[in-house]
């Protein structure tokens, strides 16, 4: 395959990803044999309380964790769409979790970040049977998913009501992040967040503190849903304020759909988002990390 049918191809594949939520076509062109997966484990009684772990393979011991949560406005998203986020972390040697939880209109805030919390619960008692150090503990998201991921690590209301802190990660990762949204825009959300009467302790903002995980944050400079500026570039700011080690990347290839598609191989050229990820975990985690250096694209 010639480079430049190669690059048409895959700018064919962007466009694609940039009009579609959620995202699907990437897992058809996604490796199968870096991975193993055990799919469908309830983390809770409801049909939507349920996890997918992807391990890599050859399988490995006491490697970093990542529990993963995807985007869509609180009101649509499966795991079944994310097995592309779970391959590219599983081939570089860390054992993802990707959860779903109940969506609008079933709950409203806050129940979905409860249902996150269950979720991050179950892998913190139970990832060592997978292959997994609980003591190497990361949280990330795209988009809302961000979101629930900045909250369980930023508000401990939540890591509490399942008996735990948010001491337990060794840091989290967003991707295109709506950390201080009100008021709310966008009419989809509205009803998640109770607009007008929205709480002001549901925005992440509004939770920093210097006893914060270390982040990674990450967005795209053409991102027309979340602007990165006030979301992405005001959390971080406001972490460094009170000390908390935060990285702050963005891209301009991407956009807000294509950031985290990026992970996935096709798309690798778009923006090194899988190696700036492996590279945080990698800083962070203890000194002999599991996490692998990144292999040829």
């Amino acid at each position: 395959m010639s480079r430049v049918f190669l690059q048409a191809f895959t700018l064919a594949v962007a466009a694609f990803l940039a009009a579609c939520s959620p995202i699907k076509v990437l897992n058809a062109l996604t490796p199968s044999n870096t991975f193993t997966k055990t799919s469908a484990i309830a983390y809770g009684d409801d049909p939507r309380q349920k996890l997918d772990i992807y391990r890599p393979a050859p399988a490995i011991s006491n490697a970093p964790v990542v529990v993963f949560f995807y985007g869509g406005s609180w009101n649509s998203g499966s795991r079944d769409d994310y097995g592309f986020v779970g391959e590219a972390l599983a081939s570089r040697g860390i054992v993802v979790v990707i959860a779903d939880y109940r969506l609008y209109p079933q709950v409203r805030y806050p129940a979905f970040l409860q249902d996150n919390a269950h979720a991050v619960a179950w892998t913190y008692q139970h990832i060592a049977e997978y292959g997994g150090d609980p003591q190497q503990l990361y949280v990330m998201g795209h988009s809302s998913g961000a979101y629930n991921a900045s909250m369980l690590a930023l508000d401990a209301r939540w890591l509490k009501e399942v008996g735990l802190t948010p001491s337990i990660f060794k840091g989290w990762i967003g991707l295109a992040g709506p950390y201080d949204f009100l008021p709310i825009e966008n009419p989809e959300v509205r009803p998640v967040f109770f607009f007008p009467d929205s709480p002001p302790d549901s925005q992440p903002i509004n939770h920093v503190s210097r006893e914060a995980t270390s982040s990674l944050l990450i967005a795209s400079t053409d991102d027309k849903l979340v602007n990165p500026k006030r979301n992405t570039g005001g959390l971080a700011e406001q972490l460094r304020a009170v000390g908390v080690p935060v990285e702050e990347v963005y891209f301009s290839k991407t956009n807000h759909q294509t950031l985290v598609g990026a992970i996935a191989k096709p798309l690798r050229w778009l923006a090194p988002v899988l190696e700036r990820v492996t590279a945080f975990i990698r800083a962070t985690g203890p000194a002999g990390s599991s996490a692998r250096q990144s292999p040829t694209k």
